[in-house]
């Protein structure tokens, strides 16, 4: 927490963030440009953010994309908030929304976890874990081209573009998004215009990257979606990470809302 506090006391570093914040996945070369800042800085700064998590990179080819991470803030906001009434941490409040915002078509997550890749791997498609944390459960064989049926609330959607997309285990899982049913819609309280708005943008896409890092696992989620579902994700995803973390490091899940 120490090192976020610190990376954000920096103007320049602020900068940065605003800039990503106003377009996400941009360059090195990118950054420099926008923000008139020298290559050899821009590349420092960048390094304090991500060491602090409040940054997180992609490669796309032979580019290097950098990306807003709202986990730190999340992590801070969950922290003070429990504390002090909302009033007074208005500021912080602020800044976490901010963060999360992602204009473009992606969302990108990344968190450390205590454990191990096969462990988080288990985590991610085992059905009796997931339904711990997430309260989903998939009905699949992993196996890339396989559909995917998934079990949430009182709803289940199955639907032949539900599939897997990559599965290369305990490194990297990718499938495409639910259907919009709406029995799902009932049974998570969502209106027949949002469900509109979902049905008429392109199918998404989820991955999962698992990389060991020393005594953690860093896990990075990449949600590809319309501007309505990404809407939902930067409030859905950070709570479904937070109770992965929280149940693979204490093996309890976290406390019912």
């Amino acid at each position: 927490m120490d090192d976020v506090f610190k990376a954000l006391a920096d103007a320049s570093r602020r900068r940065l963030l605003d800039s990503l914040n106003t377009r996400n996945g941009q360059t090195l070369r990118e950054l420099c440009a926008g923000l008139d800042m020298a290559r050899q800085s821009v590349s420092k700064h960048l390094a304090v953010l991500e060491d602090a998590n409040l940054v997180t990179t992609m490669r796309r080819g032979r580019e290097k994309l950098h990306y807003l991470n709202a986990a730190p803030i999340n992590a801070i906001a969950d922290r003070w908030m429990s504390r002090y009434d909302r009033e007074r941490a208005n500021a912080l409040a602020d800044l976490k929304t901010a963060l999360e915002q992602d204009p473009m078509s992606e969302f990108v997550y990344t968190t450390y976890i205590r454990t191990t890749p096969e462990r988080l791997w288990q985590a991610l498609t085992d059905p009796a874990f997931t339904r711990r944390y997430w309260g989903v459960a998939f009905e699949t064989d992993w196996t890339p081209g396989s559909t995917i049926s998934w079990h949430e609330e009182n709803a289940t959607m199955a639907d032949p573009e539900q599939v897997v997309l990559e599965a290369d285990p305990p490194r990297r899982l990718a499938y495409t998004w639910h259907t919009f049913t709406p029995e799902w819609a009932k049974a998570v309280g969502v209106d027949e215009d949002t469900r509109a708005k979902l049905l008429a943008e392109p199918r998404s896409k989820v991955t999962f990257d698992i990389e060991p890092s020393g005594e953690t696992v860093k896990l990075t989620v990449v949600h590809e979606a319309g501007d309505a579902l990404l809407d939902m994700c930067r409030h859905g995803w950070p709570h479904v990470l937070s109770g992965l973390k929280t149940l693979l490091e204490t093996g309890e899940p976290l406390p019912a809302e």
